[in-house]
């Protein structure tokens, strides 16, 4: 056994010492004045400790508390710990065409339900989450905190839906200042694919910042009427209604920067099968191992102990009204005699 923290031990120590010394060697300013006599005579009696064994009783308490702070551990060894995890973008697209209901119950609904199951299948990896229509922003950043960034998904709600064009350029430039730093460059899309324009240019730019594209295309071929706030099919200028479609060119465009894209289906596999992909081709790439101490710790028995000794110890005071009662009680019985 050893102390992660033995210079709190030694230090308190000392004054813990010096403190048993004083209690037990100097009288209280009562026995200063009167004769023990005197006080043997006016003393309550009672059932508790006598003085000397609470003060021990209590003493260890502290001296247990005293232990239990030092953090007392076993300690087994170092460990190696391999870092599984990859650094990744999640980019969740919330422009209007993203209300279409060729997916149920919308596409951002859907999409949202995807990107969680994406989630479950890389724990242990850092992501950190955007959004994005004409502008971008970031709702979470890196962290492999799971939990958290599914409840932060789940915030996102039609209020966040911008009627503006998608513009992927804007996403990739901010990609590109977080995943600055990192290893591993990945940005995973969650869109139906945007209109062509706002694929103008994106290959290059994507080069440009070594970002891999991984496409997650949210809707279908066919396509469905794009819906204004109140749900309502919009118009294009010459009457006829606004229909959105998923652009699979945005998937050649990930594949060409050595990613790939997929249709989202409504099973949980197509996820897992993107996840897989993504730890094979960055498998070299992983955060390698780090060593950790592997310890037992031990505080919660010595503190556990000093409890029970504190309450043993203050439960022995004397309680006057007991010894009122019980000298009353032998003063009837001495004039009975």
């Amino acid at each position: 056994m050893e102390f992660v923290h033995p210079q709190f031990f030694w230090v308190m120590l000392v004054p813990f010492l010096i403190f048993v010394f004083l209690v037990t060697t100097n009288k209280d300013k009562v026995s200063r004045i009167f004769d023990e006599k005197i006080l043997e005579r006016l003393r309550a009696d009672s059932d508790a400790l006598p003085n000397s064994l609470r003060n021990m009783v209590l003493f260890a308490a502290v001296f247990l508390m005293i232990v239990a702070l030092s953090r007392p551990v076993i300690d087994e060894g170092e460990k190696v710990v391999k870092l599984q995890g990859i650094t990744a973008l999640a980019a969740l697209d919330i422009s209007g065409s993203m209300r279409s209901k060729d997916r149920y119950p919308n596409r951002l609904e859907f999409a949202k339900k995807k990107l969680a199951q994406l989630l479950d299948a890389m724990p242990g990896d850092e992501v950190g989450l955007l959004a994005f229509a004409h502008n971008a922003f970031v709702l979470s950043p890196f962290t492999s905190d799971t939990a958290t960034l599914k409840q932060i998904i789940e915030g996102v709600n039609e209020s966040y839906i911008n009627m503006s064009s998608t513009d992927l350029g804007v996403l990739v430039d901010l990609a590109g200042n977080l995943l600055r730093k990192k290893k591993e460059k990945i940005l995973i899309v969650f869109t139906d694919g945007g209109d062509p324009e706002a694929l103008r240019g994106l290959k290059e730019r994507l080069k440009g910042e070594g970002i891999t594209l991984y496409a997650v295309l949210i809707g279908t071929k066919k396509g469905a009427p794009v819906l204004d706030v109140r749900g309502h099919p919009m118009k294009k200028r010459d009457g006829t209604i606004a229909i959105t479609q998923i652009n699979e060119q945005l998937g050649k465009i990930a594949r060409e920067t050595g990613g790939d894209f997929l249709v989202a289906g409504y099973g949980k596999e197509d996820m897992q099968r993107l996840a897989d992909e993504i730890h094979r081709r960055f498998a070299k790439e992983r955060r390698g191992s780090i060593r950790i101490r592997e310890r037992v710790e031990l505080f919660s028995y010595p503190l556990a102990g000093a409890v029970l000794l504190l309450l043993i110890g203050l439960s022995s005071m004397p309680r006057s009204g007991q010894g009122f009662y019980r000298r009353r009680k032998a003063r009837k019985k001495e004039a009975r005699s």
